[in-house]
């Protein structure tokens, strides 16, 4: 008999700890080889921890809702044969002359971890915080300093989310105090760059409920989304362009080809790769609008990873993303729209496969809407929304003069981020969009 420890491993680069939402096994249960051990919860996407082994579980380390570092034990597996591990502790280093070189070494290395792992500044505390706490305490402006005296729940102290999020909820309602003025009164512009965008929050009204109404707490998921909104609307300079497209062509197009195409490929063809095609192709052609804003420094982002929303069961929302969108043809794309969707809806998204957009596509004529105004992704820049397809009355210009006619026409609605992405060239994007699909080829082969 052999333990093998089950570790809860890297879920990105960016994802430093997870919460235990719920144990797909109980203590003495036999386990398979790639079977399901445990749920748990990032804030980018809910996933599975499948065994490595074959055995009996016979310990769990964490309890339901515990907050798990990449790397931890989180339960002990007994298998019948021996597993090989790596050596938990390093191996002595002999006392020969190079030893100290090798010590040298060690220590730096350790010294480089720890500053990896420094509070949000330049502060004296060596207390540790999750990327997510740090990420909430820049977006609130608070400093180092201040994020040393928040009391943590968590073990050893740590803070988590909810202190977080409580001592902000607190910090907005305390009353202020006076201070004496020693300067001199800063002019109204000095003023508003002083200050944090969100350092006045509105507080949202507070509403009586009647004893009839039913109270629906929000989901863990549905947290996450309104707070990720609230953050992009307080980052962004939000500025929309809109645009009428028609597509009777790649209507009837589809239309002609669909049948065959599913026959041949194994593959439904809906139009969501063909827009996400022109959408690939008009980044190419603007790839000022393939970008992240750090600080002061734009970010060109190599790769084209389009981010395509999908709507879950439950009410909520995910992104799953295309990788190097630009550079699959339509049956490959059409592949991985189909097989995304399908396991967005299933909740069997991998963490990997939502991390990654360089810009995002919503459908919100799905639901029948006409157009929309989304709020964008963050750190992207935009946001293109793809209103319902309708049948409507249109002038149809020809060579010997106007005609009215019954046309499939659709709005986009592009949101962008006006302090990078000026009118022109949010504008000129979606008419690169709007060029691609109209000239679309009805002899095309798929």
């Amino acid at each position: 008999m052999a333990r093998f420890e089950l570790k809860l491993p890297q879920m990105g680069e960016s994802v430093a700890e997870a919460t235990l939402i719920s144990w797909l096994k109980e203590v003495g249960d036999s386990i398979e080889l790639d079977e399901a051990v445990v749920e748990i919860a990032t804030d980018k996407v809910d996933s599975e921890v499948p065994s490595e082994v074959e055995g009996t579980l016979i310990e769990k380390r964490f309890e339901v809702d515990d907050v798990v570092q990449v790397g931890a034990v989180i339960a002990v597996i007994e298998t019948a044969e021996a597993v090989q591990e790596a050596p938990k502790t390093p191996p002595a280093i002999e006392s020969t002359p190079e030893a100290p070189k090798e010590v040298a070494v060690i220590a730096k290395q350790v010294e480089s971890v720890k500053e990896q792992i420094k509070p949000l500044s330049n502060g004296s505390s060596s207390r540790f915080y999750s990327p997510l706490v740090r990420n909430i305490a820049k977006a609130e402006g608070i400093s180092s300093e201040e994020l040393d005296q928040i009391p943590g729940s968590g073990a050893d102290s740590r803070v988590t989310k909810n202190d977080i999020l409580a001592y902000i909820a607190s910090r907005v309602s305390a009353p202020v105090q006076n201070e004496a003025v020693t300067q001199r009164v800063p002019t109204p512009i000095e003023e508003v760059k002083s200050k944090p965008a969100n350092a006045n929050p509105v507080q949202a009204p507070v509403y009586v409920s009647k004893g009839d109404d039913e109270h629906i707490p929000l989901s863990r998921m549905g947290k996450l989304i309104a707070d990720h909104m609230k953050a992009s609307l307080a980052t962004s300079a939000h500025v929309q362009s809109f645009i009428e497209v028609d597509v009777t062509n790649i209507v009837a197009w589809r239309s002609k080809v669909k049948d065959h195409f599913e026959q041949r490929e194994g593959e439904k063809l809906t139009f969501t790769p063909i827009f996400l095609e022109a959408v690939a192709y008009a980044l190419k052609e603007y790839p000022l609008l393939n970008i992240s804003l750090e600080g002061d420094t734009v970010i060109k982002k190599k790769n084209i990873n389009i981010g395509m929303a999908a709507a879950l069961p439950d009410g909520n929302l995910i992104v799953p993303v295309i990788k190097n969108a630009d550079r699959l043809n339509l049956v490959g794309m059409a592949a991985q729209v189909n097989s995304l969707a399908k396991r967005a809806r299933a909740n069997q998204l991998k963490p990997e496969e939502i991390q990654g957009g360089t810009y995002t596509v919503t459908n919100v004529g799905s639901f029948g809407s006409v157009f929309g105004t989304p709020i964008i992704n963050q750190p992207q820049v935009g946001i293109l929304a793809l209103g319902a397809i309708r049948k409507v009355p249109a002038v149809i210009e020809t060579k010997d003069g106007d005609l009215i006619g019954i046309r499939s026409m659709m709005f986009l609605s592009h949101s962008y981020d006006h302090r990078v992405v000026n009118g022109a060239l949010g504008g000129l994007f979606i008419a690169k969009v709007k060029e691609y699909l109209e000239n679309w080829d009805m002899n095309r082969l798929v």
